[in-house]
């Protein structure tokens, strides 16, 4: 079955055609859900929310653009909804912090570690890391997706990476030490 006659059979509700969709996408939507989410189930929980979604919004899916992005924008949209429903945005007037850059040595660090550091950072500065740095949103694009200033989304970018700094820098320092 062709992707377009699956996505007409699941415009008529067809579970069926709902299950096969959510096979071909699931693995691809979950690595976006964990992304962004505070640990494993949190992101099987947004996963299942973003289905949900896609499955009550498909009819408005017109075959224009790829799909795979529209569901991708609706995943990413649902999982920061949860946050500004949560309002992990409040807290706004904080101390700038100089934006620093993140050195990461791939011998040194497996992706797991990365992720795991990353899933650990605070709500309001995992988002905007993950939004900004992995998947290349602008400050303004960001300010608008989650209703915050756009000094708020540079503050809690330079915030993340400062964190990770750290986190990477004891990570790496401890490492040194029990290979002596």
């Amino acid at each position: 079955m062709s992707l377009d006659q699956l996505i007409e059979n699941c415009k008529n509700d067809d579970t069926k055609a709902q299950g096969e969709l959510y096979k071909l996408y699931s693995g691809k939507l979950f690595a976006i859900c964990l992304k962004y989410s505070r640990n494993y189930a949190e992101a099987q929980d947004n996963l299942q929310d973003a289905f949900l979604t896609i499955f009550k919004k498909i009819e408005q899916y017109k075959n224009k653009g790829s799909f795979e992005g529209w569901i991708k924008r609706i995943t990413v949209n649902t999982v920061l909804q949860r946050y500004r429903n949560e309002k992990v945005f409040d807290i706004i007037n904080e101390n700038t912090i100089e934006d620093v850059e993140v050195e990461v040595d791939e011998d040194e660090l497996s992706i797991d570690y990365l992720l795991k550091i990353i899933q650990e950072l605070p709500d309001r500065y995992r988002l905007i890391f993950n939004l900004y740095v992995l998947d290349g949103y602008s400050h303004k694009d960001i300010a608008k997706m989650l209703d915050i200033n756009i000094g708020t989304s540079k503050s809690n970018l330079a915030r993340a990476r400062h964190i990770l700094k750290n986190t990477i820098e004891d990570y790496k320092t401890t490492q040194r030490s029990q290979s002596l």
